[in-house]
């Protein structure tokens, strides 16, 4: 296609790149735009442009190459993903990454040459080469949808991304062939070998190299991100697992709380192994029914090692095998088989906990087995029943929990984590607008007090009462004090995490520590929908938009289904004007949760803004005229959208007048009213400094 001559610059008496094309020139003027647009360290820079040639930086330097160690690698890619994703930031596609268009000069900077530059694939020459025309990319490194001609987006340079680490680290190319037919093939149709770096990069790079771009990370933002975390951490990582649902073979489909409940207990019993990091149980369970790869669970849930396993109850009598499953390749590790009769049930637990900890060379305590409270067998099974009927977030779902929690407690009251649960229980009702803060928060309070008199270390129980000094006492010293003795433990659960994050953090206005709360809850349970969503609120209150506005399509992502989600995002459209994208999610919302007079507040809103005014009064009307649960925050929501801002603040009073325990999450969207001289009177009825939240 041309020549590439080393050159001197007389003016400015430097050493220049030139190259010059012979044809081609629409990809000669799309190279040119592209670079110029581009002003990174990491990316080679133009100079100047002419009819038929460019000026670029010469750069003294030798193409990437590998293998090199893990650490020696990240720090070597590390620029070069930044580079990339200001490229895509600006809309520009590479679409020829690989190792000879990385050059590292002398003192040791990278370099990424060659952007939108297509070369003629000549297979009996070099593998390396590109093909020109409707396949763009050069043939080992192209992405799946490069290879088929399709359109590619900035997932196919994250695919190629992943492609040159993997070569970097192992000195091998991850898809080979002898002709082009067969790399191809490979490329379409192969997953490569496992990378084998006894690291957590292999997870990163096999999840940039997945087929389906939805599979892979969505912007390079994330890959450079996940790579630094890495690096941040010693190269021996430590040892992770994660324990999926346990499948129910019994005859009784029923029984399948059963089953869930031995995974969480042993989930329970792994927490307290020392240097073991194991995924919370919401994110675990996420993949209940599916069927998938467990190198790609492994990769999703950012563990070494997965257990799976199935629990049959016949009568008085289990049968439950686990196993344990190396999520880097595949292969089993460890398993057994456990009959006996349902009383030994907690001995099981035990015995798969400690024969993980051998698997996996890790130390485990006696305490970190034999010190936890053990309930009776009933008890312990209407406490699953309790806990598997509140995850539904449905009144019908909240009402049969209830039921459950007084049952499981009545037949063992010294289980002080059902005590805490069935506290948490009661927020959960106060926070939807189900029941009256005035008559939930005490409940609350009792429930947290006798965990604690049982257990005066359950982080959790510390929390609750933390949360209830903070949202219904609205004693900030006290809150502090609580959520200090929560956070003492070791290790903080992640709802522990979430709770000091939203309950005190977030109404005293310390957003950034909220946020990174939240983002430590989600390292250990990824896929936690609602901690996903706190975590926008946390970013968005910061004024980190962008970052909100990800994880809130994140969160979508994870579960469409979920009202909140839908509230949440359809409230920040609404607030930012976009009355489109707010309608859709609104109507979305107010649809899954009519029974939420937030979500019917909102749903006033946006049909005012549409004009259909004569049905958001009958919405309104009916909020106001409704005795049968708290809907003063519905009826803020909705006057402060309307931009009736003295009506909001009535309504605002009024909620906190009800100690509605969602008062702090509605005021960190109520910037309007914060600036209005409403604000200072509020701001001392909740007991905060006028600046806050």
């Amino acid at each position: 296609m041309g020549e590439v001559w080393r050159a001197r610059d007389t003016r400015l008496g430097r050493t220049v790149a030139i190259k010059r094309l012979i044809g081609h020139l629409d990809r000669f003027e799309q190279e040119a735009r592209a670079i110029s647009a581009l002003n990174h360290p990491n990316i080679c820079q133009i100079y100047d442009v002419g009819s038929d040639y460019l000026v670029l930086e010469y750069i003294d330097g030798r193409p990437l190459r590998g293998p090199l160690a893990v650490d020696e690698a990240i720090r070597a890619i590390l620029p070069v993903a930044a580079a990339l994703e200001e490229a895509h930031r600006r809309g520009i596609l590479h679409r020829d990454l690989k190792p000879a268009n990385i050059l590292v000069t002398r003192s040791g900077t990278a370099k990424l040459l060659d952007f939108g530059l297509a070369k003629v694939l000549n297979a009996e020459i070099d593998a390396t080469q590109t093909v020109e025309g409707v396949v763009l990319g050069t043939l080992t490194y192209m992405s799946p949808e490069q290879a088929q001609g399709q359109l590619a987006d900035l997932r196919s340079d994250i695919f190629s991304f992943g492609a040159v680490v993997y070569e970097l680290v192992s000195g091998r190319r991850p898809f080979a062939g002898n002709t082009s037919v067969q790399i191809l093939a490979a490329v379409l149709h192969e997953d490569p070998s496992p990378l084998q770096s006894g690291t957590d990069l292999d997870r990163i790079v096999m999840r940039c190299l997945r087929k389906r771009p939805a599979d892979r990370f969505q912007s390079m933002s994330d890959v450079r991100g996940a790579l630094e975390q890495l690096l941040a951490r010693p190269v021996q990582s430590q040892p992770s697992i994660a324990v999926l649902p346990f499948a129910n073979l019994s005859a009784d489909k029923e029984n399948e709380y059963f089953s869930d409940g031995l995974a969480e207990e042993i989930i329970n019993a792994l927490t307290r192994i020392p240097g073991l990091k194991v995924t919370a149980r919401t994110s675990a369970f996420a993949f209940r029914g599916k069927d998938q790869d467990v190198r790609r669970i492994g990769e999703a849930l950012d563990v070494r090692t997965v257990l799976e396993g199935s629990v049959r109850r016949s009568g008085n009598r289990i049968r439950v095998t686990a196993q344990l499953i190396n999520a880097g390749d595949g292969y089993h590790l460890w398993s057994d088989r456990y009959d006996g009769e349902l009383a030994d049930v907690f001995a099981v637990q035990d015995e798969i906990a400690t024969a993980i900890a051998t698997a996996l060379k890790v130390k485990l305590s006696a305490a970190s087995v034999r010190g936890r409270y053990t309930p009776n067998l009933a008890c312990y099974e209407a406490y699953l029943k309790a806990v598997h009927e509140a995850q539904k977030l449905t009144p019908e779902g909240l009402s049969r929990s209830q039921e459950w929690f007084e049952q499981a407690i009545a037949l063992d009251p010294n289980f002080a984590l059902a005590h805490s649960m069935f506290g948490f229980h009661y927020s959960q009702l106060a926070n939807y607008g189900l029941l009256p803060a005035h008559t939930a928060m005490p409940l609350v309070r009792r429930e947290a007090g006798k965990a604690l008199e049982i257990d005066p270390s359950l982080p959790e129980g510390h929390a609750m009462l933390g949360m209830v000094s903070a949202l219904y006492d609205y004693d900030w010293g006290e809150a502090e004090r609580r959520f200090g003795a929560a956070m003492a433990t070791d290790p903080v659960p992640s709802q522990v995490r979430r709770h000091y994050a939203l309950y005190y953090l977030m109404p005293v206005g310390r957003y950034e520590e909220a946020g990174d709360q939240c983002d430590r809850a989600l390292s250990e349970d990824p896929l936690d929908v609602m901690t996903r969503l706190r975590f926008a609120q946390c970013l968005r209150a910061a004024g980190r938009i962008a970052e909100a506005q990800k994880e809130q399509r994140r969160a979508l992502e994870l579960d469409e289904q979920l009202w909140f989600s839908h509230f949440l995002i359809g409230l920040d459209h609404l607030i930012d004007r976009e009355i489109q994208d707010a309608t859709r999610h609104i109507e979305r919302a107010y649809a899954l949760a009519p029974w939420s007079p937030s979500a019917a507040g909102l749903f006033a809103a946006v049909l005012t803004k549409s004009g259909d005014s004569g049905r958001a009064d009958e919405i309104v009307q009916q909020l106001e005229a409704d005795r049968s649960c708290p809907t003063a925050l519905g009826l803020a929501i909705y006057h402060l959208l309307c931009s009736d801002i003295d009506v909001c603040a009535e309504w605002t009073e009024r909620a906190i007048a009800d100690r509605h325990p969602a008062i702090f999450y509605f005021l960190t969207h109520a910037a309007a009213l914060r600036r209005s001289h409403r604000w200072p009177r509020l701001a001392k009825q909740l007991n905060l400094r006028e600046a806050q939240p």
